[in-house]
């Protein structure tokens, strides 16, 4: 069924069960295996366990669009769901109510609070990219709050949690605020997962389409010793004589 159908069926009420029982309409088998395989839900995978329905995430968002206004505890019992879409439409309403222009400071440190103390729900890399910058970034940059919490999640234990760090600081990034990309992007240069790598290399390659030389700078310091995977994505956007230039560094450490 089409993406766009789900929202010609207005929801009776904005409830979690509701909400899931609608998405059981759209269960899929056959691309339940395939989401299972790409979400790498094996044993020692970093999904392991996951369950799957198969709803492509088109429809999911679609779905999340017409209950945008559930309320925050009925989106709270969706992140206790076992099942991993269900989750993903939870996260995709709070990052619409987060970048609603209707949504008032005080809502925002409740959708922020709520995302903070699920961070054991959301766990895997599409759940945390959904709402991290607006939902966790967007309050603390639209607050103006400390912004120790993102160093406190940066060394912490659960990946999802250092991953949650670096990829909230995209909503920095694009106000053109790129300090702390650097410094929580040092913290996590030492990181043993290869998705802490792609994360970081993502947004110091987003600060450095701010700022080049900043970047360049960080480069040269740290270019021959960060992993591989994090230097190739951190240089995506370089011509091929810098590219080459950086990745020989990364050969001669």
């Amino acid at each position: 069924m089409a993406a766009i159908e789900i929202i010609k069926e207005k929801p009776q009420s904005l409830t979690a069960l509701e909400f899931a029982e609608h998405m059981e309409k759209y269960r899929s088998p056959a691309e339940a295996m395939k989401l299972m395989r790409y979400f790498k839900t094996g044993e020692g995978q970093y999904g392991e366990g996951d369950i799957f329905m198969g709803i492509r995430m088109g429809q999911v968002f679609e779905m999340a669009k017409a209950y945008m206004q559930m309320p925050l505890e009925e989106i709270e019992l969706l992140l206790q769901n076992p099942i991993h879409e269900i989750r993903t439409g939870a996260l995709s309403i709070i990052d619409k109510q987060a970048r609603s222009k209707k949504t008032t400071l005080g809502h925002r440190k409740l959708l922020y609070e709520l995302y903070l103390r699920n961070t054991h729900r959301i766990n895997n890399w599409d759940l945390v990219d959904i709402c991290a910058p607006h939902v966790v970034g967007g309050y603390l940059y639209i607050s103006g709050e400390p912004r120790d919490l993102l160093y406190k999640l940066a060394v912490s234990e659960n990946i999802w949690e250092r991953r949650t760090a670096i990829v909230a600081t995209g909503y920095f990034i694009k106000k053109g605020d790129i300090d702390d990309t650097f410094r929580i992007a040092e913290l996590l240069l030492n990181d043993r997962e290869d998705l802490i790598h792609k994360a970081t290399g993502w947004m110091l390659r987003s600060a450095g389409q701010v700022n080049r030389p900043q970047l360049q700078k960080f480069l040269d310091k740290y270019a021959a010793t960060m992993p591989r995977t994090l230097l190739r994505y951190a240089i995506e956007h370089f011509d091929q004589p810098l590219r080459s230039y950086y990745m020989g560094l990364k050969r001669a450490g």
